[in-house]
């Protein structure tokens, strides 16, 4: 990637009485692009995110937003960083404007048509001067999402942010994500257990298991195709080509046109080929193969 990273997380260790809990972390978050963070259950992304927002102090490595290390110039960096943890908290009793006039004051110059353009940016035009206790959740993911927004952050974090929507909610909330990525060239870094909707929301897929970076990898490379193919006798398709058993057949990654050559070899062979069918990976069969089964929630597929 030709651009410059928002964020780096050099070398981000923590290590809390006798356990390590981040090992040597590295990881660096572009512009304009959606990175998930996606771990089993304790394996260390709470963790990082709390070091990530300076909620936590690393025991050694460091955090670099725009290039302002976290540890020695907290002020100037975490000002470039909006945060949403699920379900934000709002003054139920204000309307959705007056929350966002109150969080504006806590920043230097949001002015009144910022406040205007954010609430534009997340469609809340026709509700926002009603009371929050009268908006949906979604609705208040909607204005959680403005007032992140509301400073000009260069790095957002949502830490699972579409949790209790219903599907509508969450492919409308996957869109204004998308929008203000691309137009605002904002980095989004989206630690979340719905695993299909990270993979159709995210550029990028960062995997964490037992404190230490796993792998990442562009969305766009996870739904490799795969064929697969039961025939007899197995050990002899398993001689000549590469692949890993699956039920009774092989799966074996290939590309379409591969396939007739591959065909005509296995009867050269004299193998009795029953089936072959594509089969794609999806990013929940990579997860369970990267971390071996580890626990995680289901992946509420729509």
């Amino acid at each position: 990637m030709d651009s410059k990273p928002v964020v780096e997380l050099q070398n981000l260790t923590k290590v809390i009485g006798q356990k390590k809990i981040i090992d040597n972390l590295n990881l660096s978050l572009y512009p304009g692009q959606i990175t998930g963070f996606l771990g089993p259950n304790g394996a260390g992304k709470t963790t990082t995110i709390r070091m990530m927002v300076g909620l936590m102090k690393p025991t050694s490595g460091d955090v670099l937003i725009e290039g302002k290390s976290l540890t020695t110039d907290f002020e100037e960096s975490i000002s470039k960083v909006g945060v949403i943890v699920e379900n934000p908290e709002m003054y139920k009793y204000m309307s959705g404007y007056k929350n966002l006039v109150h969080f504006a004051r806590m920043h230097d110059g949001v002015t009144k048509e910022r406040i205007d353009e954010v609430i534009a940016q997340v469609g809340m035009q026709n509700r926002i001067h009603e009371k929050v206790s009268t908006y949906s959740l979604g609705m208040r993911q909607r204005l959680g999402l403005a007032q992140a927004l509301l400073h000009r952050p260069k790095f957002l974090i949502l830490d699972e942010p579409t949790n209790g929507l219903d599907p509508a909610g969450i492919r409308e909330f996957r869109v204004y994500l998308r929008s203000i990525a691309e137009k605002e060239g904002v980095s989004i870094f989206v630690s979340s257990h719905m695993l299909s909707e990270i993979e159709l929301m995210c550029d990028r897929i960062a995997v964490i298991q037992n404190g230490q970076l796993l792998n990442v990898e562009e969305t766009d490379t996870i739904n490799e195709t795969y064929y697969y193919i039961e025939a007899s006798p197995i050990e002899k398709v398993e001689q000549l080509l590469t692949g890993e058993r699956l039920n009774n057949g092989l799966l074996v990654q290939m590309n379409k046109e591969e396939v007739p050559m591959m065909v005509g070899n296995l009867v050269a062979e004299g193998i009795e080929i029953f089936a072959i069918q594509p089969h794609t990976k999806t990013l929940e069969d990579q997860f369970l193969e990267l971390t071996g089964g580890g626990q995680i929630a289901e992946s509420h597929k729509k």
